[in-house]
């Protein structure tokens, strides 16, 4: 966006993310009072043409609240449960909430395939933004009751910053039950200062971020990663807290309260913020220095003959991380041939794929077009 939070009073297309640890009430239910606030400043901002889509935890533990237990199950299949249970109460308020409003609400169930599979990311992204484009609020969730380990986002920090990537919002707002990012934990350092404004994607900044809490999965660490992923659409971060009077409408303003996060760097393609935002990785390339400098440096393809080591299992057309010599992923990309294929072709110039396959394919093992740098 640049010129920093000078910019925020221009942003059309936001993504407004609420924790659990905002929405709960210490793992007794939800807190109706303050959702209903929130989305009384979510509907103001609408009236102004804004376009607003919603990340919201807090079913697994108003399911859990629902459900009579006293703490947070680590079984899969019992937070799926509690999931199921309080997704209804969940949406129930954000329904009659922006109803009062005379506002429309969709309830949007993502997993990690939604986002992993080409044609899924586009179906999805298709319907959010018609949904958008009709002033209906989507209300976001992951879907936790079919998510497994291998397929969850992991928390709605993550997903919120993929959100953003997907409908190429300006800006994303993360409300906590924090003032925003500290230099120290400010719940064990009250001295503690707020940092006002950073980059997103600063190695620094995660020194700063602590943990979350018991109702929750994220931790400031999560919101980090979250404005680094949606940087990569040039969507700008705010991290405040949701208890801060008209917090929603001090941001839109350009008003110095929470932590804001520059993105940085120059909006990446669609195509690109997609390979980008793949969270798991089906196999990992190996690349010498002279492979890397040629990524980093001219911006080419990747041929085999800079790859020293194949690790995983994949098909072509998949997508595999490329790591330097250091082990420190440097890109990721679709690859034009699978595993065995590729270990049998890795150091070995391209005129000699077909030598050594049968046949020849693609004379590139990632295509440029095909590869994203991070």
């Amino acid at each position: 966006m640049g010129d920093g939070r000078a910019s925020l009073p221009r942003a059309r297309r936001w993504v407004v993310k609420i924790g659990s640890a905002l929405l709960t009430d210490n793992g007794r239910g939800l807190r109706v009072d303050l959702l209903e606030n929130w989305v009384g400043q979510m509907a103001e901002l609408c009236r102004q043409d804004k376009e607003i889509a919603l990340v919201s935890s807090g079913s697994i533990a108003e399911g859990i609240f629902r459900l009579g237990w006293k703490r947070r199950p680590r079984a899969i299949h019992e937070l799926q449960a509690a999931a199921a249970v309080g997704q209804m109460g969940l949406v129930q308020a954000y329904e009659s909430g922006f109803q009062r409003y005379g506002m429309r609400t969709a309830q949007v169930l993502l997993t990690h395939d939604d986002m992993s599979e080409r044609q899924r990311y586009l179906n999805a992204r298709s319907t959010l933004r018609s949904l958008l484009a009709l002033r209906v609020i989507p209300v976001v969730n992951e879907n936790d009751t079919v998510a497994t380990d291998e397929i969850r986002f992991g928390d709605n920090d993550t997903l919120a910053g993929l959100l953003a990537n997907l409908i190429e919002a300006e800006v994303l707002v993360i409300l906590t039950d924090q003032e925003g990012l500290y230099e120290r934990d400010p719940r064990r350092d009250p001295k503690a200062k707020l940092l006002e404004e950073g980059r997103a994607g600063d190695p620094g900044l995660e020194v700063m971020a602590g943990e979350g809490g018991a109702w929750g999965r994220g931790g400031m660490r999560t919101k980090l990663k979250a404005a680094a992923l949606a940087a990569r659409s040039g969507t700008a971060t705010v991290i405040a807290s949701g208890l801060t009077p008209a917090v929603l409408a001090r941001i839109s303003s350009g008003e110095g309260i929470g932590t804001f996060l520059e993105p940085g760097r120059t909006p990446l393609a669609a195509r690109k913020q997609w390979l980008a935002g793949h969270l798991q990785l089906r196999g990992r390339l190996v690349l010498d220095e002279g492979a890397v400098e040629v990524l980093h440096k001219r911006g080419k393809s990747l041929l085999a003959v800079g790859v020293t080591a194949v690790e995983g299992d994949f098909n072509r057309g998949e997508v595999v991380a490329c790591v330097g010599p250091d082990g420190r992923e440097i890109a990721r990309g679709l690859v034009n041939y699978n595993a065995n294929e590729t270990r049998h072709i890795m150091g070995q110039p391209s005129d000699r794929i077909e030598e050594l396959l049968g046949y020849v394919d693609e004379p590139e093992l990632i295509h440029r077009d095909n590869l994203v740098l991070l």
